[in-house]
């Protein structure tokens, strides 16, 4: 199936692009490690998404002080359990300022849970905005991109998966992620082409290998 909503109902999702996890603060120094380069193509696909009237949307991960609101029963939320130690301000939730947070940016902020959609309203307030396309970037292909794009999917969005703008760990892994996972939910872009769909008034969405 193709489509052409166009930018104006597309919205741009960015996954935990934040100081915790790929910034200075991060507990998860592996992936912040590997991610370096990954931030500045994100920083230019959102400067691209405010100039074309798509929606940018960052979904973000803050949990309650001490802790509080997580669970300790996955080997994630075991693993991240460093997270309680951000404090009352919580600066590990801020986006990380290669990216920042622009006027008229939405940020969505999740206070427990792996998938950064389940039990949220994000889809439904986009929905209720109009929107009909999504595009993923951010972080990781491990869990979280493939969590918001079925989830996406599965509420009937088009999906596009922006492949030069997420990462994962191993970087092995992330390839195969894109290749044999995600390129069955949607479709895979690098930057620049999806920068160039924006710019030309159209974005097609499909499913399949890509």
């Amino acid at each position: 199936m193709e489509s052409a909503s166009g930018p104006g109902r597309t919205a741009l999702l960015l996954i935990e692009c934040q100081r915790g996890v790929v910034g200075d603060l991060s507990v998860l120094p592996d992936l912040a490690a590997q991610v370096g380069p990954v931030l500045q193509r994100i920083s230019a696909l959102a400067a691209a998404a405010r100039d074309a009237g798509v929606a940018v949307a960052h979904l973000t991960y803050a949990p309650l002080p001490g802790g509080r609101s997580t669970n300790r029963r996955s080997p994630l939320t075991r693993a991240t359990a460093g997270t309680r130690d951000w404090g009352a301000d919580r600066p590990g939730a801020d986006v990380v300022p290669e990216i920042g947070v622009a006027e008229g940016d939405l940020v969505f902020e999740r206070h427990q849970g792996i998938s950064p959609v389940h039990r949220t309203e994000v889809l439904a307030v986009l929905r209720n905005m109009g929107m009909e396309e999504i595009a993923v970037a951010g972080v990781s292909t491990n869990l979280a991109v493939p969590l918001v794009a079925v989830a996406a999917a599965d509420e009937d969005f088009g999906v596009t998966i922006v492949r030069d703008a997420t990462a994962g760990v191993p970087a092995s892994h992330h390839e195969s992620m894109l290749c044999h996972t995600l390129a069955f939910v949607g479709r895979l872009v690098t930057t620049d082409e999806l920068v160039a769909e924006w710019q030309s008034g159209t974005e097609g969405s499909g499913v399949g290998p890509n």
